[in-house]
């Protein structure tokens, strides 16, 4: 009896071992993915136009940020910033000239004031002795009306001297002196742009990495915004892949990956989902049937090395097993 008990488990077993062989070899394999190695690329333009006067690298060369990559040179620009300078020093004369009067004009006019009341007490004095005159018939009318003409154009003399004086104390109007002003305001805000201009003839490494492309060579212009340098961060790569939604399968940010690289023999890199991103509409797998299918988006899938690997740069294949959907 326990012959055959046994037996009968060892049957059960035997099946059992048969289903799972079978299974496994009726399994479709899992999917071979292959990415790449990539990293985030800078390339270096000038903000103004100019002609290259020295370059500081060269391709394969590795660049700290901040460091001096390029200088270029621009005579026209100089020469600008070189008038606008002249034309500041020019609004600022203006701008002290009509804010403020030269204590030798107020003394001038001052004296002219003086002057003037000297020749109304003068030409005052002078008509009262005429009229005297003209009560003892000592003098003729004439006169004495010559005498009245005179005190009156000076009197008209002195107000017009104290006037001057008065506009000389009060300066400018107020329309001059705000027009002075912005004259100044004006060429400042032009300097400072210039200025601003120039400095950007040094061209600096935006960030830390390794130089791919260089396109200029020396004495050739360049315009704003044509690249110079492209240069690479190959400290920090990334791994991107591109996988049909139905095979995310519940992948999210944060979930661990096993992927290998050729490149380095094979070997295995552990990496963290950082992003997961729908591509354009040019990357929809389309149905091929008219019923009973679907189209399929792509969907972008990057991925962080959890610690440094050595030797590992971009444009290296990467390769991940990732299981087939099923249907």
């Amino acid at each position: 009896m326990m012959t055959s008990k046994l037996g009968a488990v060892l049957g059960v077993a035997s099946i059992a071992g048969l289903a799972g062989l079978l299974w496994f070899a009726t399994r479709p394999p899992d999917l071979i993915v292959q990415g790449e190695v990539s990293a985030d690329r800078v390339d270096v333009s000038p903000r103004v136009s100019g002609r290259v006067a020295k370059l500081n690298a060269d391709v394969g060369d590795t660049m700290k940020q901040g460091a001096v990559i390029a200088q270029l040179e621009s005579p026209q620009l100089v020469a600008a910033m070189l008038a606008t300078q002249a034309a500041l020093a020019v609004a600022k004369a203006d701008l002290d000239r009509v804010t403020s009067t030269r204590p030798e004009v107020i003394e001038a006019h001052e004296a002219e004031v003086r002057a003037a009341d000297a020749d109304v007490v003068l030409y005052l004095s002078d008509k009262d002795r005429q009229t005297k005159l003209v009560e003892t018939n000592a003098a003729s009318q004439a006169r004495l009306e010559q005498s009245s003409r005179n005190l009156e154009s000076a009197l008209r003399a002195r107000e017009a001297a104290q006037a001057n004086l008065d506009l000389a104390i009060a300066g400018a109007s107020k329309e001059e002196r705000a027009l002075a002003r912005t004259k100044v305001e004006q060429a400042e805000a032009t300097l400072n742009q210039q200025q601003t201009d120039v400095k950007e003839l040094t061209i600096f490494a935006p960030i830390e990495g390794q130089v791919t492309t260089r396109v200029a060579e020396r004495g050739e212009n360049f315009s704003a915004g044509a690249p110079i340098y492209s240069i690479v961060d190959i400290a920090h790569p990334w791994l991107t892949f591109n996988l049909r939604e139905d095979l995310l399968k519940g992948l999210k940010v944060g979930d661990s990956l096993s992927v290998m690289v050729p490149a380095l023999e094979n070997a295995r890199v552990n990496a963290r989902v950082t992003v997961i991103n729908a591509q354009g509409q040019y990357a929809t797998w389309r149905a091929t049937r008219a019923t009973g299918d679907f189209d399929l988006r792509t969907f972008e899938v990057r991925a962080q090395p959890v610690e440094p690997v050595e030797g590992l740069r971009p444009g290296m294949s990467a390769i991940l097993t990732w299981p087939r959907p099923e249907r």
